[in-house]
Formats: C-alpha cells, sequence, structure tokens
C-alpha cells in the first residue's frame, strides 16, 4: 500500500497474518463469519486491527469478516458519494456500501443492521460471531437477532484478543516509533510550559508537535496546581488555569502514533524546586511501577501483579489500587490483557503493557506512567524519560 493519501501503512504481509491467524481460529470454533464495529481509535482497534483503517468521530464501521472470502465493510455515507473508504485505501475487502446512517437519528439505527443481515442471509451462515460485543449499538444487536433466528450468535472477543494482545515485529516497529515520539514531547516540554500560558495553550502545542511526529488521535490529561497542593490529571474540558512560577504541572500523554498503536507516559514537571512530598511520592510510585515491571514475564497472572503492587503501596502508606492500574496496549488506548482480578489472559512474550501505578495524598499526586514490551527473559522498558520529578527553570 503506497497510496500517497496514507501517511503510515501496514505492511500487507502483516494484515495477512493477522487474517489467517483469526481465520484458523474461527475454523477451530467453527464461525462462518465475524463482526466488528467501532467508531473511534481510542479505543475502537477492532476494525483498526483487520482493515489498517479506522472507525472515526463515531462515524460507525461495520466490518463483515467471512471465514471463505473477503471482507465486507459499511460505512456512513450515500450516493451521489462513492463508497467509502476509497477503493484505493482498503485490502482483503470484496464489497464497500454506505448509507446514511447516524447513532444520533435514530430512525436510521436500522440501516447498517439490514446491511448486515442480507449479507448473512445470502451466504447460509449458520454461526456468527461477535467480536467486541460492548462495541455494538443495542439495536443492531437485537435487530441481528430477532431477523436471523436460524443463526447462532456467539461472542468471538476472547479468539480475536488472543491473537490481537500479541504483537509482531512488523507491529513493534511501529509501537516504538510512538513511544520515542511521546519521550522527544517530553524532552521539548520545557519550552512549552512557560509561566503565564495556559493549559489548553500547551495542550495545543503539545498536539501540533505529535501530529507532525505521525500522531492520528491524542487523549492530553493534564493539571496545574501550586506546590504542596494535590493535582490530577483532568480531561480537556477543565484545562483553564493559566500556569505560574512555584506550580507542577503534571501531564499524561495518551496518544497514538504512525500506525495507529498507542502508548502513553505520564510525568510531572516543577517551574521551581519541588516538595520533600512530591518527590517522595514520585519515588515510591516509580519504585512500585518497577516492582510490578519485574513480574512481567511469559505465563504470569496479571492479577499476581496487582496483588504485589497493592502489597507494596499499602506498606509504604498509600491507598491500594481499585482502578486500572496496567493493561495493554496497541489499536486500542486500553487492552488485553487488563491488570485486574476478572482477567484471564496470561502474559505472552510479544504484549506491550502500560504501568501507571498512583501514590498521591492531600499534598502530592505522583502518577508514574510508562510502556514495557514483554520478552521471553523478562521485560523491556520502552520509554528512554527520566523517571523522576522533572525541573523547568523559569
Amino acid at each position: 500500500m503506497t497510496h500517497e493519501r496514507i501517511r503510515f501503512p501496514i505492511p500487507q504481509k502483516e494484515l495477512e497474518r493477522r487474517w489467517q491467524a483469526i481465520r484458523a481460529g474461527m475454523a477451530q470454533e467453527g464461525i462462518d463469519a465475524l463482526i466488528a464495529q467501532d467508531g473511534n481509535q481510542w479505543l475502537g482497534g477492532y476494525v483498526r486491527y483487520l482493515t489498517d483503517i479506522p472507525g472515526e468521530n463515531q462515524y460507525i464501521m461495520s466490518v463483515y469478516f467471512p471465514a471463505d472470502e473477503e471482507m465486507t465493510i459499511i460505512t456512513s455515507g450515500g450516493d451521489p458519494l462513492p463508497p467509502a473508504p476509497p477503493e484505493w485505501a482498503v485490502r482483503g475487502v470484496k464489497t464497500r456500501k454506505s448509507l446514511p446512517y447516524f447513532r444520533s437519528l435514530n430512525y436510521t439505527d436500522p440501516f447498517d443492521a439490514e446491511e448486515i443481515c442480507k449479507i448473512i442471509k445470502a451466504r447460509g451462515d449458520k454461526k456468527v460471531g461477535w467480536i467486541g460485543l460492548g462495541h455494538f449499538s443495542a439495536y443492531f444487536y437485537q435487530y441481528l437477532k430477532d431477523h436471523l433466528p436460524q443463526v447462532e450468535f456467539v461472542d468471538a472477543t476472547d479468539m480475536v484478543d488472543g491473537i490481537k494482545a500479541v504483537k509482531s515485529e512488523d507491529e513493534l516497529i511501529y509501537v516504538r516509533k510512538c513511544v520515542n515520539m511521546q519521550d522527544v514531547v517530553c524532552a521539548a516540554l520545557p519550552s512549552i510550559v512557560i509561566p503565564g500560558k495556559y493549559e489548553y495553550q500547551i495542550r495545543g502545542e503539545v498536539i501540533k508537535i505529535l501530529e507532525e511526529l505521525g500522531s492520528e488521535e491524542q487523549l492530553i490529561m493534564l493539571g496545574a496546581e501550586k506546590m504542596g497542593a494535590r493535582t490530577g490529571h483532568f480531561p480537556p474540558f477543565y484545562h483553564n488555569r493559566r500556569v505560574d512560577k512555584g506550580d507542577q504541572f503534571f501531564i499524561m500523554i495518551e496518544v497514538n502514533g504512525p500506525g495507529g498503536y498507542y502508548g502513553e507516559i505520564g510525568r510531572t514537571w516543577c517551574l521551581g524546586e519541588p516538595s520533600r512530598e512530591l518527590v517522595a511520592a514520585y519515588e515510591t510510585a516509580f519504585t512500585a511501577q518497577r516492582r510490578a515491571a519485574a513480574l512481567l514475564k511469559p505465563g504470569v497472572i496479571p492479577a499476581q501483579v496487582l496483588e504485589a503492587n497493592n502489597a507494596f503501596m499499602v506498606s509504604q502508606g498509600y491507598l491500594p489500587e481499585n482502578r486500572l492500574f496496567a493493561h495493554g496496549q496497541g489499536y486500542d488506548l486500553v487492552e488485553r490483557p487488563a491488570f485486574r482480578h476478572e482477567e484471564t489472559m496470561l502474559l505472552q512474550a510479544g504484549m506491550v503493557v502500560a504501568v501507571h501505578p498512583i501514590a498521591f495524598n492531600d499534598k502530592a499526586y505522583a502518577f508514574a506512567c510508562d510502556n514495557y514490551l514483554v520478552t521471553e527473559s523478562g521485560c523491556e522498558l520502552l520509554h528512554k524519560t527520566p523517571q523522576e520529578v522533572l525541573l523547568i527553570d523559569c
């Protein structure tokens, strides 16, 4: 794929590797076809994994993936425009169909469901798998169940997740590009975070650098606060505080890079001398991260890492983690394995994991986040930004 409008296409051999692995899994489970549906990149990686084309801006894209022929893609659109995605952008696709449906227009809810229903009936599929059942609208799900009573619908997410979670060498090239891009931004922050700027202005400058380096979608969580108070990472709606001398500035860069692969990094910069409480909290958080990383080995149960982390944090006088303190990443900002007790997937070499323990009290907020690659012998820290409180001379 060399079209000038596609900046970072995934190699054809990588797409074929995925298709082959998924179809082998379908054959083992007797599945005739899979359906995926997404409308964003942050947590909508299944469509991209199958097609190398993302769903965006909640314009829902549906992919019908049969076991024995090429895919069908259904997108929002319609005549007189040609169907999307463009013909030169698709690989492994037999049919493209665009219909004027939007989830904000409830009377268009049947449009994509009807089309998928027609395909399944025409092919005579007997067993169809959902990929990421929670990604489908309730209407879409119920329509297919009601109109295809002869079809056995199964949840095929575990099968696909097991393939998607382990990154190939081709994929890891893009993962490394992503984390390197984030390190570059961290190195540039001392020239961006200066007194007098508003948080939203800093976010805008960071996004500009990221886009120039190949990022496609950006979630920038940040917060500035006086030293000795607890900051946090706020979403963009709350980025209206002006930075001043003596502040601490936290930023969580959760963005994808070239090719659509996600990484994330979190650090605090100080525009002056950091407080003892902040330094101590970060020392604990980074120690917790490194202790957790030492456990990232093939065959490990993620819940065991969570339990070890919580025992350490409590021993240091901090609260245990009841949120998601570590998780896989790839085409999704958060993907499996998740480090929770409910997770059934074991760690394997080739998994990319974000580890971000948190240590905070009423005077300090330390969120230590980096990406690691699980290898056959342990793990590799991917980010190069120093693991410490960082200073800005102003």
